[in-house]
């Protein structure tokens, strides 16, 4: 590998002026909170001016190898032009009507094709509006009130249900935190016993099929494959209604994602992020049976109040998911991807091991979402020594918030490049341990989303 000239970025005299008013207008500063400056080292960007393909450049002009990919919404790269070519189509001829759009009827039929195990869908604009619309499903499918979540997975919605469990329960009602509940992910047991402790109660279990963790470095008694099998059957057993949330996974494991990479039939599973690569672009599927609950043909029976959304059907939307769909079917976009994060795996692991860093840094192998774990002398998880990470590889061009997702735009060299950059991060990270990393880190630690306290 030819050695690559980094970049070396140290301007953020713009960024700092718009860190020291924003907050002042938007509430954190951010319309997504894994957005936040809390988020992020002070020697960072504070916003983003532009992107193309698989970079950015910030409104100080600096340049950046993009890691996150839009929160992983973006499968194809920034800007991308078949996509957009179709976008800006449907944006000639309007894009919200007062009857629906001639275009939901193709989009509907063009994602169910994906899912053979489903029937029909409901388009919204973010994940949290379908997951929370299958969790209603559920309730009023079963008559039931409780829902299971796995405990140890970080966010389903922002909605009261899912936030009230969370340590931000601020403004949730205690009587609506109570009812969900919580089990071990990948833990059948786990599962078994709050059907147990619940009986007749759950209307429903809501999981992501599978995390980074489950690649290779799994610690789970089960596969993915095998937990989830188990837990549909369980659910079913028990009377409650199972559902898979493939908003990370989808696009990403698989196409179009881990239910059909494992040959499951959830009752309902919701999608987002990567389907549209990038525009606002969501769907819950489900079965005819439980998601013709929400419609209004079944005459003299109680209506559901599903999913009521006045942008929901926004023709740009679907012709952007629309054209998603066709360059993964035409251009084999998941093993590209793949490839792409087993490449990077490989690299980072060859640069750990050649710096003598494996108490330092963990590389968890997932090639669809590479995620990276950074600790202290002790071992230990450090947000300190993450944050200092996140610096320097932004010092070097890189965009970095811990972990990569792989896009169609990425290239070998971007991957040459960033394992370059993480070898140099690793000197520092090194240096950090011997002498603190408050030596190193200008700035505080970046904080967790879900904290009590500010």
């Amino acid at each position: 590998m030819k050695k690559q000239v980094l970049r070396n970025i140290s301007n953020f005299s713009k960024s700092n002026q718009y860190r020291g008013s924003i907050h002042k207008l938007i509430p954190g500063g951010a319309h997504t909170y894994s957005k936040g400056d809390d988020q992020f080292p002070l020697l960072s960007p504070a916003a983003i001016n532009h992107g193309k393909g698989a970079y950015l450049w910030d409104i100080d002009g600096n340049q950046y190898l993009d890691c996150s990919m839009g929160l992983t919404s973006v499968s194809l790269g920034h800007a991308y032009e078949p996509v957009l070519e179709v976008v800006k189509q449907e944006l000639d001829k309007g894009v919200n009507f007062q009857r629906p759009s001639a275009l939901e009827k193709e989009t509907a039929q063009k994602f169910l094709s994906l899912v053979p195990q489903h029937d029909m869908i409901k388009f919204a604009k973010n994940g949290s509006i379908v997951t929370t619309a299958a969790v209603k499903l559920a309730r009023a499918f079963t008559g039931r009130k409780l829902v299971a979540i796995p405990g140890d997975h970080p966010f389903y919605s922002y909605d009261d249900w899912f936030i009230g469990t969370t340590a931000c329960n601020k403004g949730v009602p205690n009587e609506i935190s109570k009812l969900s509940v919580t089990f071990k992910s990948c833990d059948i047991n786990s599962l078994k016993q709050l059907f147990e402790r619940y009986p007749g109660q759950i209307a429903c279990v809501i999981t992501e099929p599978e995390k980074s963790p489950c690649g290779n470095g799994c610690n789970c008694s089960q596969s993915p494959a095998v937990f989830l099998k188990e837990a549909i059957d369980l659910a079913h057993h028990e009377g409650a209604l199972f559902i898979i949330d493939e908003m990370v996974s989808g696009f990403k494991s698989a196409f179009p994602g881990s239910m059909t990479k494992y040959d499951l039939k959830p009752d309902m599973a919701t999608w987002g992020k990567g389907i549209a690569n990038g525009f606002s672009f969501c769907a819950l599927t489900g079965t005819k049976e439980i998601m013709e609950l929400g419609g209004i043909n079944n005459i003299g029976e109680e209506k559901v109040f599903l999913i009521s959304t006045t942008h929901g059907g926004e023709t740009h939307a679907m012709a952007a998911a629309n054209a998603t769909i066709d360059v993964f079917q035409q251009q084999n976009v998941i093993n590209h991807n793949h490839q792409i994060g087993d490449a990077l795996i490989k690299g980072c692991q060859e640069a750990i091991i050649a710096t003598s860093s494996t108490n330092l840094v963990d590389v968890i192998p997932c090639n669809w979402l590479v995620a990276f774990s950074f600790k202290d002398s002790q071992g230990q998880l450090s947000a300190a020594m993450r944050t200092l990470a996140m610096q320097e590889m932004i010092k070097r061009g890189i965009l970095f918030q811990g972990a990569f997702s792989p896009c169609f735009s990425h290239s070998s060299d971007d991957v040459e490049y960033f394992i370059e950059a993480f070898y140099e991060t690793l000197q520092v990270l090194k240096e950090a341990k011997e002498n603190g990393v408050e030596s190193l880190l200008v700035g505080e630690a970046a904080k967790p989303v879900f904290r009590k306290l500010l």
